[in-house]
């Protein structure tokens, strides 16, 4: 919806930044205070300041009602996609035309033959004997599709190779941020006499290090870059920056493995307690480099495809990255049982394993999954020609 209210690709890009940035540093907040305040105050009095912020997030939203432009209700768009799928299936057998004034264009009054792009869809547009009424409306909406609807179904197949490069990226993702607990748990957490970081706390270094990217991007990388180059980063360069940096944090995650086995072999921390004397702070790199990668690759593909999906779809933009995520952790549990089941790298206590051959395995599959991204993305060409910009502009002479 915030999208909805900008019309510039230039703006569109900002708002994507700056909903992360604040999806992030809230994320941070959740992680640290509110966890502190439950273990050291009360579970009720971290569920009251929820429910408060929820309110008052809910007040300040509804302030604004008014002046939100809204979008009127078109009935489900995949009500769409699935007519286009069967009028296809139901034509499959009648011969495609070559001219436009064959096919059915609804209200457009310009007869244009689709695109050859998965021609056996273009059946789907073919007018036949019965397909319409006499004002030119469907008459059976599951046999005819016009072809915008057509075109509009293309452009979701045709960005489905770069969508799936992105199962791996956030497989990786999740494989980390499980390993990066257990190596916690065998780390030195304390701080002081007194305090001691929590293992599961430690993942809050990668929702700091993107929160604060993301706000350095937009105030001062994305202007030097344009400046320097005069163009801007488009998306599939910003996902590609993402796919890169994600490798690097897993090889420096595979290179600080293997400097804390060989501290626990040189303090048999591998005979006897599990705690290796090595900080905990040494996961910082790791993390950190992973938040910088998400900076750019998350939002980097919501811009994407809120570019480049049909109107219809355009709200999905930000849904289908949840989808994404939600299944790319469903995949890393997968891969991490398949390597506790097939090899010993993941015994129970893990300074007798080789958890640093995991983080290899993530470096080999991250660098052959950004082949696949960068052969994606060559062959995949802008539907829609406007750059998201990131709000620079050079100074003008005057």
């Amino acid at each position: 919806m915030g999208a909805d209210q900008l019309d510039k690709p230039k703006d569109q890009g900002i708002f994507f930044n700056w909903f992360f940035f604040f999806w992030y540093a809230a994320s941070v907040v959740a992680s640290t205070a509110i966890v502190y305040v439950e273990d050291n105050v009360s579970w009720k009095v971290g569920f009251f300041i929820c429910v408060a912020t929820n309110v008052l997030a809910l007040v300040i939203f509804l302030m604004g009602s008014r002046f939100y432009t809204n979008s009127k209700p078109g009935g489900s768009p995949f009500t769409s996609l699935a007519r286009v799928v069967v009028a296809s299936i139901r034509k499959r057998k009648v011969p495609i035309p070559s001219t436009g004034e064959y096919f059915y264009h609804g209200w457009e009054c310009h007869s244009v033959a689709p695109s050859k792009i998965c021609r056996f869809l273009n059946r789907a547009a073919i007018k036949s004997e019965g397909d319409t009424k006499p004002d030119g409306c469907t008459a059976k909406p599951w046999r005819l599709c016009s072809v915008q609807e057509v075109e509009d179904f293309k452009s979701l197949i045709r960005i489905v190779p770069l969508w799936s490069s992105s199962f791996f990226l956030g497989t990786s993702i999740g494989g980390q941020a499980s390993l990066s607990v257990l190596q916690a748990l065998a780390m030195d957490r304390h701080k002081g006499p007194h305090f001691q970081i929590p293992a599961g706390s430690i993942l809050v270094f990668v929702l700091i290090s993107t929160a604060i990217f993301l706000a350095l991007l937009d105030k001062f990388l994305f202007p030097a870059w344009k400046k320097l180059t005069s163009k801007s980063l488009t998306p599939l360069q910003r996902i590609g920056v993402g796919h890169v940096l994600n490798a690097l944090g897993m090889s420096v995650s595979a290179l600080v493995e293997s400097k804390r086995l060989k501290v626990a072999k040189s303090n048999n921390s591998d005979q006897g307690s599990n705690i290796v004397p090595m900080s905990v702070l040494w996961l910082v790199p790791q993390l950190a480099i992973v938040g910088i990668a998400e900076a750019f690759h998350y939002p980097g593909q919501v811009a994407l495809y809120y570019q480049e999906f049909p109107t219809t779809l355009k709200n999905m933009a930000t849904a289908i990255i949840s989808v994404l995520v939600g299944i790319a952790f469903y995949l890393a549990t997968a891969l991490i049982d398949v390597v506790r089941k097939t090899s010993t790298w993941l015994p129970g206590n893990i300074n007798k394993g080789r958890l640093d051959n995991v983080y290899w395995v993530l470096v080999v599959g991250g660098v052959l999954n950004f082949g696949y991204y960068v052969t994606c993305a060559w062959f995949y060409k802008y539907q829609h020609l406007k750059e998201v910009d990131h709000s620079y502009s050079p100074p003008s002479d005057e």
